[in-house]
């Protein structure tokens, strides 16, 4: 994979496994053999991982963190943009998903240097798979905030979100994390924990969130942690409300039919009720008004 000639450099993200080292693609192990330059989370971590995969990284080994990205971005693309192949790798998952890598891809997109991926493990799309949770919509919103007032503050902000929430957390966190949800979200509102995921010890819990609290409370779990809750059921509007919304567009000028038709439509109820309770409102409010 390793690139010489000017021109043909470029930044390689690649994930690499969240547990077990069975995960590893061999597009992984072919890159860390052959990359010019080896930008990792934790080079410590790095060179474990190529031990037990077996793999001799022959290219530069450097850190890139979040103390270091800034500065460290520019060299990389650099090196790309002079036909060098640089592989960022974080310790777990893919690179710039709540990981090291996001500066580097910014700034290789602003020099034009070409940026491609190497797919593989990833713990959020992992837990939301086991989560029995719906997947057809879902937002990751990473970890949440350490201190109590800002972590309720972004909460509060995510209580009407629809899509299935994906969130990690430390394991010392999570019963404050999740009674914060309980209280912003709904202690019933369906929620899922994995830890471990792919280790020997994985394990995932399914229940409300003040369940979970409790749980996690009590337990004490340990390892890389998961949180995947329901987004919000969608408001049911009273009937009531779905009668005084068609009189509002029929007054506006609107066909009364088309208007029942849309809301019923909308509101999952039949239009025919809705019909009836609106012209029976009428002829109630056309009594009570008349002389």
């Amino acid at each position: 994979m390793g690139a010489t000639d000017a021109g043909t450099g470029r930044i390689v993200l690649a994930a690499t496994p969240i547990g077990n080292v069975g995960d590893a693609s061999a597009r992984l192990i072919d890159a860390l053999a052959t990359a010019d330059v080896v930008a990792a989370e934790d080079t410590r971590r790095l060179r474990a991982l190529a031990a037990r995969l077996g793999v001799a990284v022959t290219g530069e080994v450097l850190s890139l963190n979040d103390l270091n990205e800034s500065e460290r971005a520019g060299y990389l693309v650099e090196r790309a943009a002079a036909g060098a192949t640089i592989m960022v790798v974080s310790d777990a998952g893919m690179p710039t998903v709540s990981d090291p890598g996001f500066r580097v891809v910014v700034a290789a997109a602003e020099a034009g240097v070409a940026v491609t991926v190497l797919p593989g493990p990833s713990a959020a799309l992992a837990a939301l798979a086991v989560s029995g949770l719906a997947t057809d919509r879902f937002c990751f919103e990473g970890f949440l905030p350490r201190k109590a007032g800002e972590r309720r503050s972004a909460l509060v902000a995510l209580a009407s979100e629809a899509r299935t929430m994906v969130f990690f957390e430390a394991p010392h966190r999570l019963a404050a994390a999740l009674a914060a949800m309980a209280e912003a979200f709904g202690e019933a509102r369906p929620a899922s924990v994995s830890r471990e995921l792919t280790k020997t010890y994985e394990e995932t819990r399914r229940g409300g969130l003040a369940e979970l609290a409790a749980w996690a409370q009590a337990a004490a779990p340990k390892g890389e942690i998961v949180v995947v809750v329901a987004g919000a059921p969608k408001a049911e509007a009273s009937f009531d409300a779905l009668v005084s919304e068609a009189r509002a567009r029929a007054a506006s000028g609107e066909r009364l039919k088309d208007a029942v038709k849309d809301i019923a439509a909308a509101a999952g109820v039949s239009p025919r009720e809705l019909y009836a309770a609106v012209l029976e409102t009428r002829t109630v409010l056309e009594a009570r008004d008349a002389p």
